[in-house]
């Protein structure tokens, strides 16, 4: 990796790095994360923190980093930041160049196979990470659901065993929200919405009904495993050339799942990055995602939360404000959310050296209470 001997920043996104409220400061007690800390107190001007809408179709950290990247307006609105929050990020066509698929000309959405629990009184999904399709498996449902999307003329397109694609042209403005933003609700606030919308539950009903008895979901039950009952469709995008070298703002380093396609709006996107490369490489302005908090937030297993924020700590936290004290890196923002709010908090090289603040996480904390 080339050495840059200009100024350097470094934009880190951490998605769920604020604890639940009520799990806050029993959390927060249990880690010992001296870097953060002192990134989180030695800060160049105090923190900023918002709040998004509760019903958004995007987590914080989903439309902050589609935000940061010129990617196509889908739909209405005009492609500001309030527009990610209104409607799931457009990606699905750079999703698809990302894992080497053509794109043809027409609108496009994202497909994962999914699991929707029944509960009570409403349906819920959980997380498509947990879903755990063999290729073969899931080539076996997309066969099995393939003639009910054409017989209403739309294009199946598989890609990998958890991501698939339909073109869908008369769906242009469909209102839909990422399978993250929906995971553990009730999903009718998040169902896809506009004059498509009953289509789209026509053809998801018709999958639902075909696959209720396939052999495969037989064999799942038989395993204990969590049976693909439905199809989570979001990412709408409408086919345009791909991106050149002179969209591009950023290096990024480590895009989380489904995010991956946002690396052709970056000068440079690196995968499975350390901190090491990071340092070596000094670009003049970065990107850094540290998805690992994602899973066991979503799944509410909070002692994998604390083991991997313990972990970046070593991984990431510690040698980045090293390197900072050693004018390796000359400033760095934390992004750090949860499933409603945004922190943001600077520091540069020279913040970091006001050794009389004591470092802290109770900036981590609910406002209220930090």
């Amino acid at each position: 990796m080339p050495y840059n001997r200009g100024m350097s920043h470094l934009d880190i996104l951490l998605p769920f790095g604020l604890p639940p409220p009520e799990l806050a400061r029993d959390l927060l007690r249990e880690l010992k994360l001296p870097a953060l800390a002192t990134l989180m107190t030695r800060v160049k001007s105090g923190h900023h923190r918002r709040r998004f809408d509760d019903f958004a179709r995007a987590l914080p950290h989903e439309a902050w980093l589609a935000s940061q990247f010129k990617l196509p307006t889908f739909g209405t609105g005009s492609g500001s930041d309030a527009e990610h929050h209104q409607n799931s990020p457009a990606l699905a066509c750079a999703t698809m160049r990302a894992l080497g698929l053509t794109v043809d000309d027409g609108v496009w959405f994202l497909l994962h196979p999914s699991h929707i629990h029944i509960a009570r009184d409403h349906l819920v999904l959980t997380d498509i990470r947990q879903i755990n399709l063999s290729e073969a498996d899931s080539r076996s449902l997309f066969d099995a659901a393939e003639p009910l999307f054409a017989e209403v003329g739309k294009s199946l397109r598989y890609a990998n065993a958890n991501t698939w694609f339909v073109r869908a042209d008369d769906w242009q403005g469909l209102l839909t929200a990422t399978p993250d933003a929906t995971c553990g609700h009730n999903i009718d606030i998040w169902m896809p919405q506009g004059d498509a919308a009953a289509a789209w539950r026509k053809v998801q009903n018709e999958v639902q009904m075909i696959w209720f008895a396939h052999p495969l979901n037989e064999q799942r039950a038989l395993q204990g495993l969590q049976a693909v009952n439905s199809l989570w469709l979001w990412g709408g995008a409408t086919a345009l050339p791909a991106p050149t070298a002179s969209d591009a703002r950023r290096d990024v380093f480590n895009l989380p799942d489904g995010f991956a396609g946002l690396g052709q709006y970056a000068k440079t996107a690196y995968v499975n990055a350390s901190a090491a490369d990071i340092i070596t490489t000094k670009p003049e302005h970065a990107l850094l995602t540290l998805d690992q908090l994602i899973e066991p937030t979503l799944t509410g297993e909070w002692s994998a939360w604390l083991q991997r924020l313990q972990g970046l700590e070593d991984e990431f936290f510690a040698p980045l404000l090293q390197a900072m004290q050693r004018g390796r890196l000359d400033s760095l923002s934390l992004h750090i959310t949860d499933n409603t709010h945004l922190l943001e908090a600077s520091a540069s090289r020279f913040s970091i050296k006001k050794f009389w603040l004591k470092p802290s996480l109770t900036g981590l904390l609910p406002a209220h209470s930090s």
